[in-house]
């Protein structure tokens, strides 16, 4: 499946670009915000980051056109700071990140990414990182995988689930998508295999958010960029999973309404200063031609904040 970038024209918006202004694309993936973000600049310029070198090398191959325009970084955007320390950048006016994982990260079988093909259990982002999604269901304790299960992707069946995946490596090892996915059909109930969303997406969304260490690495992410942007400068995020944009949501309120005084005190006195603004009260999602056109975007949710 070709890759749409998710809520494009919203967070083009949202960006309000400049053109001679710094932009950080801190998931470029294939490029497709960061060739909209490159029609608006003059003298400006992009820093496009990804963990995943084949996005970098596609994405670089798309944005070609304005090569003298954009820098891409091989990294994950948990090293900001890092990144923009070394692009000699001290303060960007916007900064894009997109928190989903792109089509062709999906469709690319042996990526272990879906359980609709036969592949390796991988799921790295970033193929350099040493652990795999192999390791943690072959490896993992048994009350580890179950809460991986239960708190990243809210699976109600997470103790069978869990429990299933430790009667089946006693045997032999779980080395594919396709055996991973017969043990979780197999592990919940007939009447849980019925339901629309496929038996597996929870499992498989769990195993990669703990592969790849995703949240934790927002968390990173959320504490330098908004030190790294200019006064006036945008931030926005879009998430695709309730916990991220729980992290995002909070993020942005702490640097917003951080006060910690009493709710009766009648002034401040905790010396709070609110840094940021929300431009966004509530997030903003696909409408219904997005979600018909791509129905990957439905759950996503975009927040944009601006530095004061």
């Amino acid at each position: 499946m070709e890759h749409i970038p998710v809520l494009l024209d919203e967070s083009i918006k949202g960006l309000d670009i400049k053109s001679d202004g710094v932009y950080v694309d801190g998931t470029v993936g294939r490029g497709g915000h960061s060739a909209e973000i490159a029609k608006r600049l003059n003298t400006g310029r992009i820093i496009a980051i990804d963990r995943d070198a084949d996005a970098i090398e596609e994405a670089g191959k798309l944005l070609s056109d304005y090569g003298d325009r954009i820098c891409f970084i091989h990294s994950n955007f948990k090293e900001l700071s890092h990144v923009l320390d070394s692009e000699g950048v001290d303060k960007a006016d916007g900064m894009l990140f997109d928190l989903g994982v792109s089509s062709p990260q999906l469709d690319n079988a042996e990526r272990g990414f879906s359980y609709m093909s036969a592949a390796p259990l991988d799921m790295r982002m970033d193929r350099n990182d040493v652990l795999t999604a192999y390791d943690i269901v072959n490896e993992w304790p048994e009350d580890k995988l179950r809460k991986v299960f239960f708190e990243y992707g809210q699976e109600r069946y997470a103790a069978r689930i869990a429990k299933a995946i430790a009667r089946k490596r006693a045997i032999g090892q779980i080395k594919t998508t396709f055996d991973l996915n017969s043990i979780i059909i197999s592990a919940i109930p007939a009447s849980a295999r019925r339901e629309q969303q496929h038996p597996s997406k929870r499992c498989f969304q769990s195993l990669r958010i703990a592969v790849n260490d995703e949240l934790q690495a927002i968390s990173e992410m959320l504490k330098q960029a908004p030190q790294r942007l200019k006064a006036g400068g945008r931030i926005c995020v879009i998430s695709f999973h309730s916990l991220e944009d729980r992290l995002v949501k909070f993020s942005f309120l702490s640097r917003v309404s951080g006060c910690r005084c009493p709710n009766d005190f009648p002034v401040c006195v905790c010396g709070f200063i609110p840094t940021m603004k929300l431009v966004t009260k509530k997030p903003i999602i696909p409408g219904a031609e997005e979600s018909r056109k791509n129905p990957r975007a439905r759950s996503a949710k975009l927040r944009i904040a601006e530095m004061i």
